[in-house]
């Protein structure tokens, strides 16, 4: 890991000298201040599954939308919001450099463009395909860039809690737990109560979270005074950091593969439509409530062991899970609740080993944008690349949805089951170079 003296150093004044003050990742051991500062991760959460998974189906049936001008639609605006991601971290760290009060101002405006835009994709104002389809781009751009703004701030601001690596890992996991929570009611309520409904609670928890957030523990003010703007590339010249991406890229294309594909293993090859959301509900349950468990580890094994640890864990279920045919059910649950305890994990554990790694970079308090912003890039990729690898091969290779044929059964199996435990393997392997990154290795 490079140390101060090899990382490419900042504009602006030197950091001062001697040690850092005590880290306000502490404060987070309680319940309140966690709260505080990780509640937000809950509606942002939530606002992405009625984006991908209730827009398309609203517009075509309420609407009469094609979907294929939707799904071009969709692919092009989230082009534009990965590719703006680097630009707003690195905004956002001259926000920091400034106090983390002008931060959360800028967040508090994202979040009202974000909760704006939001309601008006449901319910827009406009009729006739053209009019609505250039309404629903405007409204995407402008969600998509609410929720990256105010993510990164979300993230960076978690970052320069500082702290060691437990403390670190409590950062995110009262962040991800919360973001999990947003899932799972995101999930359930529009079917349950409807659009209006969900809006509604979902404009309530932007709010609320937004609100917590400046009540929650403040970043240090950075060491030395105002820094000029991070060069946008700056994360990329360290080499730790590009190891780590590559690391987070494998293991996220491998977790997003049975993402995209697991509704069409429980039909097609469990048979077992009626099951998806007990198999969903406890997958996602199951990495909500091991996060505790996985920041406990931390203490003990240290980041980067914890995290190989989830992909063993994540590659014995899903070479379980290839085993197994129509009708089981209860075999398959086993697999959601294991895979969803590695989830925990891959939630946690990334990004708090990132804000080591910035720390010990020396970029510490100067440059977490920046490093972030490439972070929502890379994840915003991981889903994209799960989803233009999968659904060609499992084209080629002959599946298509309610397909019953051995062979196409057995390529639906390869892209779900063997090619994500092959990615987890690739990534466990590059990890390791990444173990000496942790301050606290096993014995």
């Amino acid at each position: 890991m490079p140390t101060p003296a090899h990382a490419p150093p900042l504009p602006g004044p030197a950091p001062a000298e001697g040690p850092r003050p005590p880290a306000e990742a502490a404060a987070l051991r309680g319940a309140g201040p966690g709260l505080r500062y990780g509640l937000l991760g809950l509606p942002l959460a939530f606002v992405a599954l009625p984006l991908y998974v209730l827009l398309p189906n609203h517009y075509a049936a309420a609407f009469g939308m094609p979907l294929g001008l939707l799904g071009g639609l969709l692919l092009a605006t989230r082009l534009v919001d990965a590719v703006a991601d680097p630009w707003i971290g690195r905004a956002v760290d001259r926000l920091f450099a400034r106090s983390p009060r002008r931060a959360w101002a800028v967040a508090a405006l994202a979040a009202f463009v974000l909760g704006a835009a939001f309601t008006g994709l449901f319910f827009p104002p406009v009729q006739g395909q053209n009019p609505l389809l250039a309404w629903a781009a405007a409204m995407l751009v402008l969600a998509y860039l609410g929720y990256s703004t105010v993510g990164v701030i979300h993230n960076a601001w978690g970052a320069r809690l500082g702290g060691d690596a437990p403390g670190r890992a409590r950062v995110v996991a009262w962040r991800e737990g919360a973001a999990l929570i947003g899932v799972v009611v995101a999930s359930v309520l529009p079917s349950l109560a409807g659009l209006q409904a969900m809006t509604a609670v979902f404009l309530l928890a932007l709010a609320l979270g937004i609100g917590l957030l400046a009540r929650a523990p403040q970043p240090q003010a950075p060491r030395g005074g105002p820094v000029a703007a991070v060069p946008l590339g700056l994360p990329w010249q360290v080499p730790a950091f590009r190891r780590l991406m590559l690391v987070f890229v494998l293991n996220g294309i491998a977790s997003a593969l049975p993402a995209t594909l697991v509704l069409f293993f429980i039909r097609d090859r469990l048979q077992a439509p009626a099951w998806e959301p007990a198999f969903l509900a406890a997958y996602f349950l199951a990495g909500a409530l091991s996060i505790p468990a996985w920041v406990r580890a931390v203490a003990r094994y240290g980041l980067a062991r914890a995290w190989q640890a989830s992909m063993g864990l994540a590659i014995a279920a899903f070479s379980g899970a290839a085993l197994l045919g129509a009708g089981d059910t209860t075999a398959f649950l086993i697999v959601c609740l294991a895979s969803g305890l590695a989830l925990g994990a891959d939630l946690t554990l990334p990004a708090a080993l990132l804000a080591g790694l910035i720390r010990r970079a020396g970029h510490g308090d100067r440059a977490e944008g920046a490093y972030f912003g490439w972070w929502a890039f890379a994840t915003k990729l991981n889903l994209a690349l799960a989803a233009g690898l999968a659904l060609p091969l499992l084209g080629l290779l002959g599946y298509a949805p309610g397909a019953r044929e051995p062979a196409a059964l057995g390529a639906l199996t390869l892209a779900y089951c063997l090619l994500p435990c092959l990615l987890k393997l690739l990534a466990a392997a590059a990890l390791q170079r990444l173990i000496r990154l942790d301050e606290n290795p096993a014995p």
